[in-house]
């Protein structure tokens, strides 16, 4: 059995792979046409900041929910890495115990028949032909001895490896646990600043429900997520281009029967738009409108649902609704960094960020 190297892996690590670009073809029109000012409302609602918030604030939030999902991936990692050293050493152990058995076997034959001396054996030879024979058995009892030992002991060297490539492995694991905790706090106090300075009350989780699975969109092998870039056409009437993660979590979405207008790609502003991993997803029918309400409050809760039940499968970085965001690490929380229109307070659409 070959050496188990430890494994120590860190958060930051990522594989330079570029997932290959998805096949377009989506096409997210709303079910009725949507006027010019509806489907230009978001861009106009909040001249300089369109989002709400901050451009800080969204940079916090946006390095936060990064770190945690990285150092969440790279704790994954270690735990999949785990299990299989643990897998290895019950192997090794179990190997133990035959090659145990086999030395204890040869030992106890030594013992009752007498090991074979090489003057003993070569003295009861009658002919030069039983010689020959006793020499060649010699030959092969001492060589299947000594084959029998070198193998055991280079079993228990391969236990004693994987034994310490198991306490490396929990080390890192107790850093990346840390590192999650950090990340989250990172997420929460930046939030907190953004409500103290805001007049918005704050929010308990919003009540929506969805049964649907998303396909997951590609990772590395590691588990990890590729870089991507705006590398793809954005298949909205908002035109640009997009990421194939951003496109996958637009396609999955539509396939879940969210159908309304989407609008993904803008060439300006300080959040993920204009790098092509965010959508603003229509709470009405005809796309941007004023602040939703029954039916439309209803799908606008059931979207954000969907999204964070399949938060691991999209990658989601964070989902805004109702004046609330929700972060893979803290869950709901108030978002307070709106202009008071609709489209800054996202109380008309949920706005979905990916990785």
């Amino acid at each position: 059995m070959p050496p188990v190297a430890p494994v120590r892996r860190t958060a930051a690590r990522l594989a330079a792979l570029l997932v290959a670009t998805l096949a377009l073809g989506v096409v997210t029109a709303p079910a009725a046409p949507a006027s010019a000012a509806s489907r230009t409302g978001l861009l106009a609602a909040a001249p300089g900041d369109d989002e709400g918030g901050t451009p800080a604030l969204r940079a916090q939030l946006d390095a936060a929910s990064k770190g945690w999902l990285e150092a969440r991936a790279a704790l994954n990692r270690s735990v999949t890495r785990q299990q299989q050293l643990t897998a290895q050493l019950k192997t090794i152990n179990a190997e133990l115990t035959v090659r145990d058995a086999k030395v204890g076997e040869i030992a106890g034959v030594a013992y009752r028949a007498g090991r074979l001396g090489t003057a003993a054996a070569l003295l009861g030879s009658s002919s030069p032909e039983g010689f020959m024979d006793r020499a060649a058995a010699l030959e092969q009892v001492a060589a299947h001895e000594d084959r029998v030992l070198r193998d055991l002991i280079e079993t228990r060297d391969d236990a004693t490896r994987t034994q310490t490539a198991l306490t490396g492995e929990i080390q890192e694991q107790r850093k990346q646990v840390a590192a999650m905790a950090k990340r989250k706090q990172q997420a929460e106090r930046a939030l907190e600043v953004a409500n103290n300075r805001a007049s918005s009350s704050g929010g308990g989780s919003v009540q929506g429900t969805s049964s649907a699975n998303a396909k997951p969109a590609p990772r590395n092998a590691d588990g990890s997520w590729p870089p991507e870039s705006c590398s793809v056409n954005d298949p909205t009437p908002a035109d640009g281009c997009i990421t194939p993660r951003t496109l996958h979590a637009l396609q999955q979405a539509k396939a879940a029967g969210f159908t309304r207008y989407v609008s993904c790609h803008r060439p300006s502003g300080s959040g993920e738009h204009p790098k092509g991993r965010a959508c603003d997803f229509a709470a009405q029918k005809d796309g941007f409108g004023g602040v939703a309400s029954g039916g439309d409050k209803t799908y606008g809760n059931n979207l954000a649902a969907y999204f964070i039940r399949n938060a691991d499968a999209l990658a989601v970085l964070y989902v805004i609704w109702f004046k609330q965001i929700w972060l893979p690490s803290s869950g709901w929380k108030a978002y307070s960094g709106g202009n008071g229109d609709p489209s800054s307070d996202h109380t008309n659409h949920v706005h979905l960020s990916v990785y």
